[in-house]
């Protein structure tokens, strides 16, 4: 059984983390031991060959450059020209694995039905994996006048905010809305048929957008907050929203988004106790909001500035997302509604909204 995988940072990866993610994972562990400049050196989770061997065919991978204001402490880039021209960098990367063989991109419903047949079909590897373009926090747009150009570059999705505040909306922990900027960025997205993921968006924001845009919306990498007390996730009511406007929720791998508790770089997969099945739990939680099971999917967002020591302690890399098809049939999931988890939920959501040529 196939996966799409709605949220892989693999430009990012590639470009700010300097890695060659072409290489089998192992070797890429074994080039990383004694580097320290990132705290997820010699931890990676994702490389293409491990994709394949995974069998994620399809994922949803993005383009990632934040912009921060004066005084703002995160890390970012200082002006939103830089923070573009990252992004510019990123999706070069994109180009050359696509010229190389590694990598397909997709951009219409013909190309998704393409390259979901191509992998069905088997065949030996390196088979490419397709990808649709997203963008993860949208600071890097210059102006929504600017939209236009990116839609023929491929970018399908955009999440207006990342964390902290934004140009276009707040993100995790900030507050506040979207205001006028992020309102034309939203008319500019609706007018072009993209897809605005809600991912990260601060509750104010989040309602704000889904009562501002019109179009298609999901969330490719979000948990629910009634399992893990956090603004990073989603809380029953802003569920109930998605589930209403027919989104899919990909459920995420990073440890503190799945257990309560978690502090990042002091707890540790083995004294939290967290396994993979608790990733079951939040699928489970989203679907008892639904009545059913097609709200669902993944979006691991595994590599995404953490390794496996943010991860739960039974997930060596994305090969054991394979483990999900027994978890979900020990908790009496059919057969169907697996498959609509692993891939197919996603797949209809992009067959629906993805221009038709």
């Amino acid at each position: 059984m196939w996966i799409l995988d709605a949220h892989l940072d693999l430009s990012m990866n590639a470009i700010d983390w300097n890695r060659d993610i072409r290489l089998p994972l192992d070797e890429l562990r074994r080039r990383e031991r004694g580097a320290f400049d990132q705290k997820d050196r010699a931890r990676a989770t994702v490389t293409l060959p491990e994709m394949r061997r995974a069998g994620v065919g399809v994922c949803v991978a993005t383009l990632i450059a934040r912009y921060v204001k004066p005084g703002n402490p995160l890390p970012g880039w200082k002006s939103p020209e830089q923070a573009y021209a990252q992004t510019r960098a990123q999706l070069a990367w994109y180009r050359l694995m696509e010229e190389q063989g590694e990598l397909r991109q997709i951009r219409t419903r013909e190309d998704f039905d393409v390259s979901v047949a191509a992998w069905e079909a088997g065949g030996s590897d390196p088979r490419p994996i397709s990808y649709v373009l997203s963008l993860e926090g949208a600071d890097s747009i210059l102006t929504p006048d600017h939209l236009a150009r990116h839609w023929d570059d491929g970018l399908r999705a955009i999440g207006p905010a990342h964390y902290g505040p934004g140009t276009y909306a707040q993100g995790t922990a900030a507050a506040g809305g979207i205001g006028e900027k992020g309102r034309d960025l939203l008319k500019a997205m609706d007018a072009l048929g993209m897809i605005l993921d809600a991912t990260h968006l601060c509750d104010d924001s989040f309602h704000e957008a889904l009562d501002a845009f019109e179009g298609p919306v999901w969330a490719s990498h979000n948990n629910c907050r009634a399992l893990v007390p956090d603004d990073r996730q989603f809380s029953d009511a802003q569920l109930r929203r998605l589930i209403e406007r027919g989104a899919v929720i990909g459920a995420a791998l990073d440890a503190w988004m799945m257990v309560p508790g978690w502090v990042r770089k002091l707890t540790t997969p083995e004294g939290s106790g967290l396994r993979l099945e608790a990733m079951c739990d939040h699928m489970d939680h989203i679907c008892q909001l639904a009545g059913n099971a097609r709200h669902v999917g993944i979006g691991t967002d595994l590599d995404g500035g953490y390794g496996f020591e943010q991860t739960p302690g039974d997930l060596d890399s994305i090969h054991d997302l394979n483990r999900l098809p027994d978890m979900l049939r020990r908790r009496g999931w059919t057969e169907t509604d697996i498959a609509g988890a692993l891939h197919g939920n996603f797949s209809r959501f992009l067959r629906e909204h993805l221009p038709a040529n």
